[in-house]
């Protein structure tokens, strides 16, 4: 009986729908199609603009690679721009056509080239040989012994002649170091066999007495470990040194040894 009396009773009509506005979900569509095929060229040309900004502050953190994307303008999409020390002399380089050292040579000649031209009436250290190493001895202690300065409580302590000639070897033996690695492109981890060397002979126009001051590649104050980063990740094209890289330490001594007897003034351009 139930479901006789179910199927006798009369339904309530369905209620009627709105229409469906068809036509204007059609226009919507064709619009949204050519922006979304657009989107994936907007974002390309954001990210190289990104990649370019002059608000960028300078050098990777120790350790880093220069970016991969730091490619020249030219047809050959393998080269890169090798900045040269200033930030603005650079040339274009296939890291493939630069893995000996006369090639690395050639790459630095060729900024240095340009860099001349172009800065003419500025000074450069001309007669540096490149003589390799090239590295005037440290200083003479053996008139510690002689004018007998020892005393009782002696920060030295009772120091003698052999004391003196340990002194004068372990030094000259890690500038010797430093001096090494200056004039080694893999040493330094180039990727383009460049040395500092190439543009630095015998470390010619490092300025160490001149540190820290503000430097404008680096838009800041900073100590010639810093400078020295900068070169590495640039014309040398290698990965920054770390502060207490044994590397970075022998060629800050190498560096400060090339320029004995020059008078401390930093902050000097």
């Amino acid at each position: 009986m139930k479901t006789i009396q179910s199927a006798l009773t009369p339904r309530r009509p369905a209620r009627p729908t709105a229409p469906r506005p068809a036509p204007q979900m059609a226009i919507s569509a064709l619009l949204l199609v050519p922006a979304l095929l657009l989107l994936p060229a907007l974002c390309a040309s954001c990210s190289g603009k990104q990649g370019s900004s002059a608000a960028d502050p300078g050098p990777n953190q120790a350790g880093a690679m220069p970016a991969e994307g730091d490619k020249s303008a030219s047809n050959n999409s393998n080269e890169i721009d090798v900045l040269l020390c200033d930030g603005e002399t650079k040339i274009a380089v296939d890291p493939a056509t630069a893995q000996s050292r006369e090639q690395g040579q050639a790459i630095a000649d060729a900024l240095m080239t340009q860099w001349k031209r172009a800065n003419g009436d500025q000074a450069w250290e001309e007669s540096v040989t490149r003589a390799h190493p090239n590295i005037p001895p440290p200083a003479d202690n053996s008139e510690l012994i002689a004018a007998n300065t020892q005393g009782e409580g002696h920060a030295y302590g009772n120091f003698d002649e052999r004391d003196v000639r340990t002194w004068e070897r372990e030094t000259t033996r890690f500038v010797r170091e430093g001096a090494a690695v200056f004039h080694d492109g893999d040493a330094l981890g180039s990727t383009i066999a460049v040395s500092c060397d190439m543009c630095h002979p015998d470390a010619a126009n490092t300025h160490p007495e001149t540190y820290p001051k503000f430097q404008t590649q680096l838009g800041r104050v900073v100590l010639l470990r810093d400078m020295i980063n900068w070169c590495l990740q640039h014309p040398v094209r290698a990965p920054a040194m770390a502060p207490d890289d044994p590397r970075m330490r022998a060629m800050e001594a190498y560096i400060v040894a090339q320029r004995k007897g020059k008078t401390l003034n930093y902050g000097r351009h």
